[in-house]
């Protein structure tokens, strides 16, 4: 079967599935369809790359950015700030509980200020900005449960399939380094990308198969649960193709974390998620910072070294000159402090074949381009992120398994990968849970869902009710 035919093919069978987990019921707004796209070109390729077969980026298209990528993103931010706007005292309710948030960017604009080349700075924050602004649009929407378990769903609809199609199919789905080897990548430029994408959606997924999974019985329920079984499987089939080990762990763990948060030992006693939550922690810092790093990846089957990490990260901490403040938000790779870099890797003879953007550590990515105060204020993030996911665990179970899930693999993901970068699935998913979590805490969400919920008694004993005040299931996809 050649490529035309098999995506031809691809995408009758995406709208199948679409067809196939309709639920009239649900009235979500049509701006969900922004985050979709955002998340989705964010996840993929930009609008450019899918229909241009040119060399790869250098430092100077960086700088410059492509303008129709950047066209198509001031469009997409530009029509989210007039949902926000038209929403504005929903979405003004989040303001207060998204304080630590709101600090960490306007430090990061701040910081534009002292990169070196400030303008392209300037271009990547406002992109930080839609990040916030995509998360704010699903946490306002009219039915916001019901948003994220379609958000889940539609990214990964367009996304799974058309990914094995590419790699099965066409040469658009893998590439060949400059020694030969075959990598795949699907929708995305590159494996780590991919496996990221596909760890973060099918957390997702997995949530949404094990509610459906226990309400079974209801017909329509049941149908929708056959669509995310089959998402599913595509999502583990990516998940092997991929070979980023470090987007297998994270799922294992966040899948783990989801299904175990449901357990009797867990429900009778909230508190012990705390127990394996931890474990979660103490071995990614045993990992990196007591030096098991290599123990872990030797035991996965990948290189000791970490495919050359150790050696990268011994040749970027020299390289910053003001180790307080960084060297301006995302500009450490476009700064002359890369050519420092490049130099002192030079010094430990490692030779990388690929060009080198990215630290492959969050927290280090951080501390490139905003220093210890920029390292501060993710530690602050992620440590009040997880206490509010814990806390809306203990309101509502169903939502607070899936932030709680977010959250600690999106610490762990951060210890090999540039994960809290603008743009990155696992940045937004990240801001996804602690907006929702902070809202679920604040009540923000108490009363969508308690009025879905009271729908449940009338329907189950087949009362009429009037189409103005019917609300639809609190958990349908």
């Amino acid at each position: 079967m050649n490529g035309p035919i098999a995506i031809l093919l691809c995408t009758i069978g995406v709208a199948f599935l679409f067809y196939y987990d309709r639920d009239r019921s649900i009235r979500n707004s049509k701006a969900l369809w922004l985050p979709v796209l955002w998340i989705g070109l964010a996840s993929s390729r930009g609008v450019s790359e899918w229909f241009s077969s040119g060399p790869a980026p250098t430092v100077q298209d960086s700088l410059q950015g492509n303008p129709i990528d950047a066209a198509v993103f001031a469009f997409l931010l530009l029509i989210g700030l007039v949902v926000l706007f038209g929403r504005q005292r929903r979405a003004g309710a989040y303001l207060p509980v998204i304080v630590p948030i709101l600090i960490y960017s306007a430090y990061c604009l701040a910081s534009v200020a002292w990169a070196p080349y400030s303008l392209p700075a300037f271009k990547r924050w406002t992109k930080d900005v839609g990040d916030i602004v995509m998360v704010l649009i699903v946490m306002t929407d009219p039915q916001p449960i019901n948003a994220i378990r379609r958000l889940y769903t539609r990214l990964g609809f367009i996304l799974f399939p058309f990914s094995i199609v590419l790699i099965r199919y066409t040469l658009l789905g893998r590439e060949w380094d400059n020694e030969g080897h075959i990598t795949i990548t699907g929708v995305t430029t590159n494996k780590n990308m991919l496996g990221l994408i596909v760890f973060v959606l099918s957390l997702g997924v997995v949530w949404n198969v094990r509610w459906l999974f226990v309400n079974r019985n209801d017909k329509k329920l049941k149908r929708r649960l056959i669509a995310e079984g089959i998402l599913l499987l595509f999502g583990l089939i990516l998940l092997r193709l991929a070979g980023s080990s470090t987007s297998l762990a994270c799922f294992l763990l966040g899948s783990t974390l989801i299904l175990l948060s449901h357990t009797r030992f867990v429900r009778k006693r909230p508190v012990r998620i705390h127990f394996f939550c931890l474990s979660m922690v103490v071995m990614g810092f045993v990992a990196f910072f007591l030096g098991g790093a290599g123990d872990v990846a030797g035991a996965l089957g990948r290189d000791t070294t970490l495919t050359g990490r150790t050696f990268m990260w011994a040749a970027m901490f020299p390289a910053v000159t003001n180790p307080l403040i960084g060297v301006g938000f995302d500009s450490f790779w476009t700064s002359p402090n890369a050519d420092v870099f490049h130099h002192n890797l030079n010094l430990l003879h490692w030779y990388h074949s690929e060009l080198i953007n990215e630290a492959h550590n969050g927290y280090i990515e951080v501390y490139l381009n905003l220093g210890w105060i920029g390292v501060s204020l993710i530690a602050l993030l992620l440590i009040t992120g997880y206490w509010h996911a814990y806390k809306a665990f203990r309101r509502d179970p169903e939502l607070g398994s899936l932030f709680l899930a977010l959250v600690m693999c999106g610490a762990v993901y951060g210890i090999t990968e540039a994960g809290f970068r603008t743009l990155s699935p696992n940045w937004v998913f990240l801001l996804l849970a602690m907006v929702g979590s902070s809202g679920v805490n604040a009540g923000l969400l108490n009363n969508a869902q308690k009025r879905t919920r009271t729908q449940l008694a009338p329907e189950a004993a087949g009362t009429a009710v009037s189409t103005q005040t019917a609300r639809p299931a609190a958990f349908t996809v």
